[in-house]
């Protein structure tokens, strides 16, 4: 099978939704598949330097090839005329597109050309078609979906969820769809080690005995930060002792970063907090290897890759019930899953750090269902088999 994987961008500055494509292409490798990944140099909308990459030219990496094209005209929207006019030309090489984000230009208009040439596709929306991020911008993305995004959606293979839950919430504008759930993955984190932990404590300065919290993520308003910060607050008044690592950051909306900032460093949480910025590579790797607890009360989440990349770590999870993994951390005991107001993840927090047994069981758990669940191997076999059926649909009809 010759795969297209269409995407925006696959910038860090844009999150792990958009980045996953760089793991499931050589997944999808390693079963067999021919993969094209097609996306753009954007690098951010504020500001920053495009990616520094060859454009218009295929890149072999990993047992896949990258085409990266400029964005032209709107750098804004991540769009480019020239990916456009790439697909137009090869679409019909290919067997099957797999299109990421909705509400985005260039996959919109990727969707329309793909129909045109009568190439299959699947969307996967990336939270997009929740209620409440469809809130944002309302009458704007209303008019989008009249002209383009419903008649996508409703075109469409399928689309592909991450979990049931953003299957079960997400508006489609009223077009009938067969809906594909699979989550997405994430690598094997490394096993913990003594070392690693004295290392980070060490430069933090935090003392051996004091459990780590780590919020781990992009330092956005959806992100409730603003019921975790108030929530460990509270537990210190109590006299519980832990260290709080914030590790992100949001080149996005500068001011929103800089507020939270702002409001714990005025805070007596200061003291008891590390402030990283965005994390990548053996630094990310080693606050994963020593924290005890990971935390994200988002207000919404189509999946938390994040939430994911802590389970196969071994670390046990807070969550609020707008993660919509949040049914599997309960099934599996993975950690604790609370609502979306301050006294509730405090209370989650607070069991947590009084139980150190039960914390260290939910780790445990955590990482064996992720390393089952959640690898990019098992992912890649369930995402092909989908599109062999696809295919397969297609052939039969044309015959």
């Amino acid at each position: 099978m010759k795969i297209l994987q269409i995407v925006p961008s696959i910038s860090l500055i844009y999150g792990g939704p958009s980045q996953m494509v760089l793991g499931l292409s050589p997944a999808l490798a390693r079963q067999g598949l021919k993969v094209t990944v097609l996306t753009t140099d954007s690098n951010g909308d504020t500001g920053q330097k495009p990616l520094d990459v060859p454009l218009n030219s295929p890149i072999e990496q990993d047992g896949y090839e990258i085409i990266y094209f400029k964005c032209s005209p709107f750098r804004r929207y991540k769009f480019s005329i020239d990916l456009l006019k790439w697909l137009n030309n090869h679409a019909s090489e290919y067997d099957l597109a797999h299109i990421h984000a909705l509400f985005s230009p260039v996959s919109s208009t990727a969707a329309a050309v793909c129909r045109n040439k009568k190439l299959p596709y699947i969307l996967r929306p990336l939270g997009t078609l929740d209620p409440t991020d469809l809130h944002k911008k309302k009458q704007l993305k209303k008019l989008y979906a009249a002209i383009l995004e419903r008649s996508n959606i409703e075109s469409a293979t399928a689309i592909h969820f991450t979990s049931e839950q953003e299957a079960k919430v997400s508006h489609r504008f009223g077009a009938s769809t067969r809906d594909l759930v699979i989550p997405l993955g994430v690598k094997d984190g490394e096993i913990k080690s003594k070392d690693t932990k004295f290392c980070v404590y060490s430069q933090f300065n935090i003392p051996d005995n004091v459990p780590l919290i780590l919020f781990m993520s992009r330092i956005d308003p959806k992100k409730g930060l603003d019921l975790l910060i108030p929530a460990l607050e509270k537990l210190l008044s109590e006299g519980l002792n832990f260290h709080f690592v914030l590790a992100g950051s949001n080149p996005q909306d500068s001011g929103y970063e800089q507020k939270i900032k702002s409001q714990i460093q005025t805070s007596d949480l200061n003291k008891y907090t590390t402030i990283t910025g965005f994390v990548t590579g053996e630094f990310k790797s080693a606050l994963l290897q020593v924290a005890d607890l990971f935390v994200l009360p988002s207000y919404y989440e189509n999946f938390g890759i994040a939430v994911a990349e802590a389970m196969v770590a071994g670390i046990p999870v807070i969550i609020s019930d707008q993660v919509h993994i949040c049914q599997e951390v309960r099934n599996s005991e993975s950690g604790w899953v609370g609502t979306t107001n301050v006294e509730s993840i405090a209370e989650l927090l607070r069991e947590a750090l009084k139980y150190p047994e039960e914390r260290q069981r939910r780790g445990l758990q955590a990482r064996k269902y992720a390393l089952f669940n959640y690898s990019w191997d098992a992912i890649a076999q369930k995402i092909v088999e989908a599109y062999q059926d696809i295919i397969q649909v297609k052939v039969s009809s044309t015959r």
